[in-house]
């Protein structure tokens, strides 16, 4: 009924690995299409067998996982990454959400619910934790208000494209922004691409960062 996910899975721990393999052999909804225990074969494998996620950990061998995402998402701006740690680290979390990553997710996650961000990243969401998603709204609610004008690829934003990212920068969920604007969730990502491609940016962090005159 739905849309075969191919999905990559990058994690050093053996044992973790296998149970990730185990989900995606287990859900119909998915496709493996690669695993990888450290950032060097990621790097290499990963845009060849182009998947639609990547789940990636951050403490990597050779290059850790945030710069594994920074460098991908650059080369590859459709694939989506899905941050998967042991720490609920603030540092980390931004971290990986400037370089590229749509989502993150701690390891104690439930193998259903981990399908479930596999899915909703997929579909243009931003899975997170409930205490890792209040961490970025309090991040955002803090930020100064944005200077529009400033940048002239701001300029290029249609109205409701500058609505988007206000209400991005403001915690909105993407369900909630679609409903605001009277689009679908499929709207939703078709906004977002064209932001990206006018903002020049490679992630939803970067083009609130660029709204907001960072």
């Amino acid at each position: 009924m739905h849309k075969t996910i191919k999905v990559v899975f990058v994690e050093d721990h053996e044992q973790f690995r296998s149970k990730l393999v185990e989900l995606a052999n287990e859900a119909p909804q998915l496709e493996l299409v690669g695993t990888y225990k450290d950032g060097p074969s990621a790097l290499k494998g990963i845009p060849q067998v182009k998947p639609d996620v990547v789940v990636m950990d951050i403490q990597l061998p050779g290059v850790d996982g945030v710069e594994c995402v920074r460098t991908l998402k650059a080369a590859l701006p459709p694939v989506n990454f899905l941050m998967l740690t042991a720490y609920e680290d603030g540092d980390r979390l931004f971290e990986s959400l400037k370089a590229g990553a749509g989502g993150y997710l701690l390891k104690r996650t439930s193998s259903a619910n981990l399908l479930l961000a596999i899915q909703e990243l997929h579909a243009g969401g931003s899975p997170m934790t409930p205490h890792i998603a209040r961490r970025v709204v309090q991040y955002f609610s803090h930020a100064p208000q944005a200077h529009q004008g400033t940048d002239p690829e701001l300029d290029e934003l249609t109205p409701g494209q500058k609505k988007f990212l206000e209400e991005l920068a403001q915690g909105y969920a993407y369900k909630e922004i679609a409903d605001h604007l009277g689009i679908s969730v499929h709207g939703v990502r078709n906004y977002i691409r064209k932001i990206y491609e006018k903002l020049h940016v490679h992630s939803k962090v970067e083009a609130v960062n660029k709204y907001l005159g960072r």
